[in-house]
């Protein structure tokens, strides 16, 4: 059985031992780029990689770019190489976030055509509430080759969304980022506050019950259907800050069967970029 959404806890347990399985933990802290992979020398899953955000699963930040631009599909294709990816494999990605940032990974890989790749419901967080190990050794890793075959219908550029705002149609945007910044009360990251005009906001935490698992497909189905309305699901185009957590909205549709989401990789902090891009607040 290949899982391509989520995995739980206990099918991650069963298969620690298991050389078709490539784990990776995600951890990161924008505020500190460092804690996440201090927190993996101090304890990780056994087996796990570890991927960071900024070095790993971003490519380097332009004057006109977000903060975290998409990789270069050819230099994470040759690093999965050497983690031991290839398409054969059964890839699970997590994070202690519930999935804010391992869902990025979730989708790089699809991106590049992997489609056997899952997050770990409820990360690492359930994982030690239900005792599972943990270790501090080095993954012993089998160099491999991946062979990326990039799809790049699952994403959109800035001109396309601006078009979108200027003509009216063309798609959704939906925003993962909290509330309050959505509506411009709080900005901590970027320069400018507030949301593309037109935009509706689902914070990607609404994807999660009270104990960090996602909420079942049809509770799921039920929430972006309600802003989606006559729009497809394929015209969804999903943005946050920087084209982070935008992916666990994507995830979460397509475990609620809403398949064809479009990442806006751009998003906020490359929206902001050219003051003359319009802006809305509340």
């Amino acid at each position: 059985m290949a899982f391509t959404t989520l995995v739980d806890t206990q099918s991650l347990a069963g298969h620690l031992e298991d050389p078709q399985w490539v784990i990776f933990d995600c951890r990161f802290a924008l505020t500190d780029p460092s804690a996440g992979r201090r927190a993996y020398d101090a304890g990780h899953i056994p087996g796990a990689r570890y991927a960071h955000l900024d070095e790993d699963l971003s490519s380097s930040v332009t004057p006109t770019s977000g903060r975290h631009p998409l990789p270069y599909p050819n230099t994470l294709a040759e690093k999965l190489g050497q983690w031991g990816v290839d398409k054969t494999k059964q890839v699970v990605v997590y994070d202690d976030s519930f999935g804010a940032i391992a869902g990025r990974l979730w989708w790089l890989l699809r991106w590049l055509g992997h489609e056997n790749v899952a997050l770990l419901d409820g990360g690492l967080p359930k994982w030690q509430r239900e005792g599972h190990p943990l270790t501090t050794e080095a993954p012993g890793i089998l160099p491999t080759q991946f062979h990326p075959t990039v799809n790049n219908e699952l994403w959109v550029d800035t001109p396309f969304v601006e078009k979108v705002v200027e003509e009216g149609g063309g798609g959704l945007v939906i925003d993962a980022r909290a509330e309050e910044r959505f509506t411009g009360e709080v900005e901590p990251l970027d320069k400018v506050a507030g949301h593309i005009p037109g935009a509706v906001n689902i914070p990607y935490e609404e994807n999660l019950n009270f104990s960090g698992e996602f909420l079942p497909p049809d509770k799921l189905h039920r929430l972006y259907a309600s802003v989606l309305g006559d729009t497809p699901s394929d015209g969804a185009l999903q943005m946050c800050g920087s084209g982070v957590t935008a992916c666990h909205n994507i995830l979460a549709m397509e475990h609620a069967g809403l398949h064809g989401a479009k990442l806006y990789a751009g998003s906020w902090s490359e929206w902001i970029t050219d003051h003359r891009r319009p802006v809305a607040t509340g």
